[in-house]
């Protein structure tokens, strides 16, 4: 973890949007009239998918990937103009809020600006052929640090260039791929220029770690990711996240993963919880669509020790995963939930969920149970994750308490309560 990173950055709510399918036009002129909506629903930080150009050299689909980037330094043509970009910066900044963008330094295009001027910046095949390292990426040619260090110094000043012109925060796509000297150097020479820059690291999974080392490639740990970056995906816990839907784990094994965080990262370490993301789909399907438990892993998120990141369309339970290659626009007509990520995004904005001590317990019901307490200050976190009935044993003294999400009391009782199937957050005292 970056020593200059702030526990405040735990209170973030971050609000993914990919602006080819997001509305109908897929431009940044026409988001600028989400953003009103968006501010409303408690949003701190817009994140915008890579908004380049992009190759069309062996593209995917029929307008290619965004993540196969054409030129680091330009604006997809599909979503405007330099100057509508810049548009767009000024209202998010109007409404207080920041903005994120994808940045993609692992790999380019094979039609990149960076192979045809410095085809020595590009990683070898062992046939002398421009090739990448993972084998289904096929629409992209790595980048390799090693040859010349004039590549750091390009993307760096590409950086900057971006952070100069009002973008906030950056997310890094695979960080994990990518040299830490590079990634230290990056992040100071950003700081310089705006010293409340954020970095957001996609760390990758550890099988995927322990797979590139087999093959003889270099990919960082999280407690090296964390030495530069001030948050992280959670993805060292996400494997069991999916294998607890598919049935393969307990809910108990998951929560002793996030246990387990708590102890082996920084005292300020920062992780990035979501449900949904553009890569791994959305989350109603996960649950059949059951509100309820859609409502209480929601909440949980926003209650978990970090920030909290929605995909766009998961406010309204979107069962569709908009496709990265083609025109596929987000489905808003489904379940408004944006009510409760209003509630839940407000609740979290109090210092107690960054400075405060966080304790998940481990119970004999399928519930996500934990507490923060700060001072003489606690507040607690029902969530009925497998809709369990009965009484739960908790550490609360008797009395009538106001769930936050609701307004509704709710009675402990001889250190017993009744489990609800609606998500619950208190304050004890």
């Amino acid at each position: 973890m970056s020593v200059k990173t702030k526990k405040d950055l735990r209170n973030l709510f971050i609000y993914q949007v990919y602006s080819r399918n997001h509305n109908e036009s897929g431009t940044f002129l026409e988001f600028i009239n989400d953003l009103d909506r968006i501010k409303k629903m408690g949003v701190d930080i817009v994140y915008l998918l890579p908004i380049h150009k992009i190759g069309q050299k062996q593209k995917k689909g029929d307008l290619g990937c965004p993540y196969s980037i054409q030129d680091f330094r330009s604006i997809n043509p599909e979503y405007g103009t330099i100057e509508d970009f810049q548009q767009l910066i000024k209202e998010i900044h109007n409404r207080d809020m920041k903005l994120m963008i994808d940045v993609v330094y692992n790999h380019t295009s094979y039609d990149s600006v960076l192979l045809e001027k410095h085809p020595e910046y590009f990683y070898k095949n062992e046939k002398g052929e421009f090739a990448n390292r993972v084998g289904d990426w096929w629409d992209i040619t790595d980048l390799d640090y090693s040859v010349d260090s004039g590549l750091s110094e390009e993307l760096i000043s590409t950086l900057v260039y971006w952070t100069k012109l009002g973008v906030d925060a950056f997310r890094w796509d695979v960080a994990s791929l990518l040299p830490l000297d590079f990634l230290q150097e990056a992040h100071n020479s950003v700081l310089e220029a705006n010293p409340n820059s954020i970095f957001l690291s996609e760390s990758v999974h550890g099988g995927f770690t322990r797979y590139l080392r087999t093959q003889g490639f270099d990919s960082l740990s999280e407690s090296e990711i964390f030495q530069v970056f001030d948050m992280a995906y959670d993805y060292d816990v996400h494997p069991y996240f999916e294998s607890y839907f598919k049935g393969e784990v307990s809910l108990k094994r998951y929560l002793e993963e996030l246990i387990r965080q708590e102890e082996i990262y920084p005292g300020n370490y920062i992780k990035m919880r979501n449900l949904e993301n553009h890569d791994f789909g959305r989350f109603a399907p996960m649950v059949n669509n059951d509100q309820f438990l859609i409502k209480n892993w929601v909440a949980q998120i926003f209650f978990s020790k970090g920030s909290t990141m929605i995909y766009a369309g998961q406010e309204r339970c979107d069962n569709n995963r908009p496709s990265l290659f083609d025109i596929d626009k987000v489905n808003w007509d489904g379940e408004d939930i944006s009510p409760l990520i209003t509630k839940c995004a407000s609740i979290v904005k109090d210092k107690i969920f960054s400075y405060g001590n966080y304790d998940i317990k481990i119970t004999d019901k399928e519930v996500y149970y934990a507490d923060f307490s700060l001072d003489s200050k606690k507040i607690v976190g029902l969530f009925n994750l497998g809709k369990d009935k009965g009484l739960l044993n908790v550490d609360i003294p008797d009395g009538i308490y106001i769930n936050l999400l609701n307004e509704k009391e709710m009675e402990v009782k001889d250190s017993k309560i009744e489990l609800s199937l609606e998500p619950v957050i208190f304050w004890v005292n």
